[in-house]
């Protein structure tokens, strides 16, 4: 199982090796993670990882959905159930199925991510098979033992300078709050992600919004509730957050007139909105937390097009980020158009842009963020965060936004021993690209290799304000 040192780089041998020399430039950069879903816990309490399931298959959903797309029930991985039911609590016995079946991700990014866990962090080039499971499972479970393999020692082994979390509206940030008066030189740095109480269609959003009230002290009005955002944004600022974080159904955004958004959220406010007021009240938020980062200085991230929760047995069972989050066609043009009126021509403002809909790269994300001062487009997210999709991104977004409107890699990952394997396949994919343009007389390579350190390093730490 011994990783290919040219892997992801180009077969032709000229252009292999302009990319291997690029490749080393920035192959032992630092890792900046500006978004990604690792839990704060585990660098305020440090605790080691209980066991190899634990860590690379039950919080998985690239792995764990892949599985039960062949018929493996969540239960037998030890995905917890929302009502508390019992499900497989073996760790060896997870694993043994995770190797039976792991044959399913031959060609895919996660097989990349894994094996290059395996070696890079554990010393292992046996391939995962059911003959080599049990041995493989004893050396990690021996290795989660020692003291190195505790979060922190992780963090600092894998050249992280600063790791963002994503924390609901409602969050007290206890972890990171512990995080900073622990002394521990790493930086872990919240995101403001208010969905809970913007989507009126995500469950639990009445309750969610009675104990925001409560929380901010604010009075049920919508300036109220728009004081209260500005008074948690505070909260998570004073607390490192740069950034905020936004998933929508769609990019829609709305500037409405104050008394049409008055009487639009007495209604949400009511749980009396029809489905397009509901959708009309997630847009005009997404305005007003633009307006907001103006004010703040927070970076905004809108992250739409994502048909959430798709599988509702699995939802009512299992609850959210279940891997059935399924993309869809998105309008970026006409959707963002009432947003960017108000805010799109504000250099100092920073608004980044994903989404899970390719078809639009090219069309229409491109050409806006290559003409209004206030976007950024973000990496390939989710299904596309592959050396595929990556590629597909470049090719589509560089001759119109060229470099210097996207924002570097985010790993966006909630399995923590991925992040260095996904940083690498982003360097590798990001090289291989400038080395084309070397090979083809586009570029000098010394300007490729700046715009290497760049698209690594420099380009994110401007845009996400670290």
């Amino acid at each position: 199982m011994a990783l290919h040192p040219d892997r992801l780089l180009p077969v032709e041998d000229t252009t292999r090796a302009i990319a291997r020399r690029l490749f080393a430039e920035v192959e032992t950069l630092p890792i900046v993670s500006p978004h990604g879903h690792t839990e704060p816990a585990w660098y305020a309490q440090n605790e080691r990882f209980p066991d190899p399931a634990a860590l690379f298959v039950i919080p998985d959903h690239y792995i764990f959905r892949m599985l039960y797309s062949q018929g493996v029930p969540l239960e037998a991985l030890g995905v917890p159930t929302a009502d508390g039911t019992p499900v497989e609590t073996d760790p060896r016995r997870i694993w043994r199925l995770f190797a039976e079946h792991y044959r399913l991700f031959r060609g895919t990014p996660s097989r990349l991510w894994f094996e290059h866990s395996l070696q890079a962090t554990f010393g292992i080039e046996e391939r995962l098979s059911p003959q080599t499971a049990d041995a493989i499972y004893d050396r990690i479970a021996d290795a989660l033992q020692t003291d190195a393999m505790r979060p922190r020692a992780l963090y600092e082994r894998f050249n992280i300078e600063a790791i963002a979390t994503t924390d609901s509206a409602l969050d007290d940030l206890a972890h990171h709050d512990a995080v900073r008066a622990s002394g521990w030189r790493g930086r872990v740095l919240p995101t403001y992600r208010p969905d809970a109480v913007v989507d009126p269609d995500r469950p639990g959003f009445a309750e969610a919004l009675q104990r925001f009230f409560a929380l901010t002290g604010e009075p049920q009005t919508y300036a109220g509730y728009l004081d209260g955002h500005r008074t948690r944004r505070a909260y998570f600022k004073a607390r490192g957050a740069t950034a905020t974080d936004h998933g929508h159904p769609s990019a829609r955004t709305a500037n409405l007139s104050a008394a049409e958004c008055e009487l639009l959220f007495s209604k949400i406010l009511a749980g009396t909105g029809s489905a397009a007021e509901n959708e009309l009240f997630r847009a005009q938020i997404l305005t007003e937390m633009a307006r907001m980062s103006l004010d703040d200085g927070l970076v905004m991230q809108i992250h739409a097009g994502s048909s959430r929760n798709h599988n509702s047995k699995l939802f009512e069972r299992f609850g959210f980020d279940k891997g059935a989050d399924i993309p869809q066609r998105t309008d970026y043009v006409g959707a963002l158009r009432p947003m960017l009126d108000v805010v799109g021509n504000e250099a100092g403002l920073t608004i980044i842009l994903f989404t899970l809909d390719e078809t639009v790269y090219s069309r229409e994300l491109a050409p806006l963020a290559g003409h209004y001062p206030a976007l950024r487009l973000g990496p390939p997210w989710w299904f596309h965060d592959s050396p595929e999709g990556m590629m597909r991104f470049r090719e589509n977004v560089t001759e119109t936004a060229g470099f210097y409107n996207t924002v570097g890699f985010n790993d966006d990952t909630r399995a923590f021993l991925s992040i260095p394997a996904r940083h690498d396949v982003a360097r590798r994919v990001d090289c291989a690209f400038l080395a084309k343009l070397v090979a083809d007389g586009r570029l000098d390579e010394d300007e490729a290799r700046e715009v290497a350190i760049d698209l690594t390093y420099r380009v994110v730490k401007d845009a996400y304000k670290i």
